[in-house]
C-alpha cells in the first residue's frame, strides 16, 4: 500500500520520539473504523517498543481531526477499537506520554482525542470544542469524562452543553493547552516538548505519569503507599545509578530504560 493512502502514518525518530499523523485530509481527518484500527495498532507498538519514549499526535492537511466520520457512521461504522476506544486511543491511551499537536481544528471526537493526550500544543487560531449536541449526538468518546478532570467543572459544562468552539488561548489560561503556537508551528513546538521528555530517564517518566494519572482516584489514606509501589522500582534501577553517576561526573546521562 502506498504510505500516503494509509489512514494513520507513523514516523519513528532516532531521538525516541514517534510522530503519528491522522492521515485522511480529504475527510478532515475524520475517524472511521480503519483509522481507529490503525491508530490502536500503532499505539500498542509504541508502548511495546523500548526505543520509543514519547509520541506526538497530529493531523495531515492543516487540521487535527473533525471527529467521527458521519458518512461512515451512516454506514454503521463507529470509529472505535474494541479495546482502546474511539480513534484507538480515548479509552486506553498509551502508558507512555503523548503530546497533541493541533492545527486548524480539533472538534467533536477530534477534541476527545486531544483530551486523551497528556500535553497539548495548539496553534492560536485552532478551533476546538464538542459540537455533538448541535448534531443530535452526545460526546461519549471520552470527552465528558476527561473534561472535568482537565478543566474547571463549569467550563466543562459550558463546552459540553453549548457545543460552542473554544480558542486555544482560553484553554491555555485554564491549563489544558500547554503551549499556544503560531499557525503552522504546532508540530515543531510539540517536538521540542517531546524531545525534552525523551531525554529523561524512561522509567522515571513512566512512573511519574502513572502516579499523576492514577492518584486523583486514590484514597488519601493510601496515597503514599500506592505511590511508593509505583516509584520504588525506579530508585533501584540502573538508570537511577546512571543519573547519579552522570551528575557526579558532570556529563549527560545515558539512560537505558532499565
Amino acid at each position: 500500500m502506498n504510505p500516503s493512502t494509509e489512514p494513520v502514518l507513523a514516523d519513528k525518530g532516532e531521538d525516541g520520539v514517534l510522530v503519528v499523523t491522522l492521515n485522511r485530509p480529504e475527510a478532515r481527518n475524520a475517524v472511521n473504523d480503519a483509522l481507529a484500527a490503525a491508530a490502536a495498532a500503532i499505539m500498542r507498538d509504541f508502548d511495546a517498543d523500548p526505543r520509543l519514549r514519547v509520541c506526538v499526535l497530529t493531523g495531515a492537511g492543516g487540521g487535527f481531526s473533525a471527529g467521527l466520520d458521519l458518512k461512515a457512521f451512516l454506514r454503521g461504522e463507529v470509529g472505535e477499537d474494541p479495546e482502546r476506544g474511539f480513534a484507538g486511543i480515548t479509552r486506553v491511551p498509551p502508558r507512555k506520554p503523548v503530546v497533541a499537536a493541533v492545527e486548524g481544528f480539533a472538534l467533536a471526537g477530534g477534541f476527545e482525542i486531544v483530551l486523551a493526550c497528556d500535553l497539548v500544543v495548539a496553534s492560536r487560531d485552532a478551533r476546538m470544542g464538542l459540537p455533538e449536541v448541535r448534531r443530535g449526538l452526545v460526546a461519549d468518546g471520552g470527552g465528558l469524562l476527561q473534561m472535568p478532570r482537565r478543566l474547571p467543572a463549569n467550563v466543562a459544562m459550558e463546552i459540553a452543553l453549548t457545543g460552542a468552539e473554544v480558542l486555544p488561548g482560553r484553554l491555555h489560561e485554564l491549563g489544558l493547552v500547554n503551549v499556544v503556537a503560531e499557525p503552522g508551528q504546532a508540530l515543531d513546538q510539540a517536538l521540542i516538548l517531546a524531545r525534552a521528555i525523551a531525554r529523561n530517564a524512561p522509567l522515571g517518566v513512566l512512573a511519574s505519569k502513572d502516579v499523576l494519572t492514577a492518584s486523583p482516584s486514590w484514597d488519601p489514606d493510601q496515597a503514599w503507599e500506592r505511590q511508593h509501589g509505583l516509584v520504588s522500582p525506579v530508585w533501584k534501577s540502573d538508570d537511577a545509578e546512571e543519573g547519579a553517576r552522570a551528575f557526579a561526573e558532570k556529563r549527560a546521562p545515558r539512560f537505558s530504560g532499565r
